[in-house]
Order: structure tokens, then C-alpha cells, then sequence
């Protein structure tokens, strides 16, 4: 049976044991800001796009990132509907390779017309620091507007990294939009290790 649970809008709502909140908040801009340089040392990175078929390799580097920060929302789809997802031409994936490996992942969505999605943009906690994140968004915004798209949009959430939002918003983005996402934790489903995002307990 699926449990509801209703928001008071002020003071503080308990969740049912095995579930997971966090504050959403969106981001959007409406043209390609100015450019801001990469960071010296970056240039030992590069972008590769994710085969359309590679499903293995794509969750993978989705997996690597996404265990620090509880991404799961492409770990709880049945496989059929990532194999859809990785085949579609209107959606591009890259995985950020770096001394010979996969380091991050860059996932934009066309799929709604005019618009652009910056659905996932993460990188591994050893690139963290080297100046990584600009060069990934400098990637982004220009592969982005290189589109016939109107507006470029991204969401994050407080289970992201806490420099995440404010990162985006000097990367251009603005702020439009906050609400509160209430979920099955993953990590009691067995789509994330029990042991995984550790700032955030389970509460069985």
C-alpha cells in the first residue's frame, strides 16, 4: 500500500520511518551567460560521449557519483526505461574522463521543445578541487545554447553537495522555484548501500 503524507505549510512535519525528504530548488536562465575561463590545470580533462546502448557503463558513472549524494532516481527505473532514455536522440551523455577513467557525468535533456535540462552534472570527489566543475560547466553551457533552445534549467536539492546552489547561481542560473520531495530511501529498497550518504541516517 502507498503511503501519502501531507506538507503543513509552517512548523515541522514528522515522515513515516523509511522515508527521505529534501528541499528542491530550480534554477533557470533564459540566454548563455558570458563565459568564464577554465581553471588553469583542467587540461588533462575531457568529455566522451556515453554510448547509445551502453547502459552498464552510463550507471556505472551514475552509481560512482550519485552514492555520496543519494541519486537514485535512475537506479529505481526498470532497466527498459533507461535503455528508452539512453536511445533517445533529444537526450546527450558524456562521461567526464579523466587519467584514464570515468569521473563525472553530463546528462542534458532537449526533450521538451525550446528547453534545455542540465539533468545530471557531477563529478567524482578525487577531481573535486582541480577546477573540474567550471571546466564541466563551461561544457555544459555550450553545448546547451548550441541548441535551438529558450531556456536552460537545472534543479538540486539539499541532499546535493552544499556548494551546489551556489555554484549554479554564479554559473548564470536563477533562482524560480523551491518544494519539498518526499521519497522511499533507496538505501532500504537495496538500490544504494545501507552505509552510503552517511550526513544523511536511515531511519528504518
Amino acid at each position: 500500500m502507498t503511503q501519502s503524507l501531507t506538507i503543513t505549510l509552517t512548523g515541522t512535519t514528522d515522515l513515516p520511518p523509511g522515508k527521505i525528504a529534501t528541499i528542491v530548488t530550480s534554477l533557470e536562465m533564459f540566454e548563455r551567460p558570458p563565459e568564464r575561463p577554465d581553471t588553469a590545470g583542467t587540461e588533462g580533462f575531457s568529455l566522451d560521449a556515453i554510448g547509445r546502448s551502453d547502459v552498464e557503463r552510463y550507471l556505472a558513472v551514475y552509481r560512482l557519483l550519485g552514492e555520496r549524494w543519494m541519486w537514485f532516481s535512475r537506479l529505481i527505473k526498470p532497466r527498459a526505461e533507461i535503455e528508452a532514455i539512453l536511445a533517445n536522440p533529444a537526450v546527450d551523455f558524456y562521461a567526464v574522463r579523466f587519467d584514464g577513467r570515468d569521473v563525472g557525468l553530463l546528462e542534458l535533456d532537449f526533450r521538451v521543445t525550446g528547453e534545455g535540462e542540465l539533468a545530471f552534472f557531477g563529478l567524482d570527489e578525487a577531481v573535486v578541487g582541480k577546477g573540474a566543475g567550471r571546466w564541466l560547466m563551461n561544457r555544459a553551457l555550450a553545448l546547451a545554447w548550441a541548441k535551438p533552445i529558450a531556456r536552460f534549467w537545472v534543479h538540486t536539492c539539499t541532499l546535493d553537495h552544499p556548494a551546489a546552489l551556489a555554484f549554479y547561481q554564479r554559473s548564470g542560473f536563477t533562482v524560480f522555484k523551491r518544494g519539498v520531495e518526499v521519497d522511499d530511501d533507496p538505501r532500504l529498497t537495496g538500490k544504494l548501500r545501507r552505509d552510503s550518504v552517511e550526513h544523511h541516517p536511515v531511519i528504518a
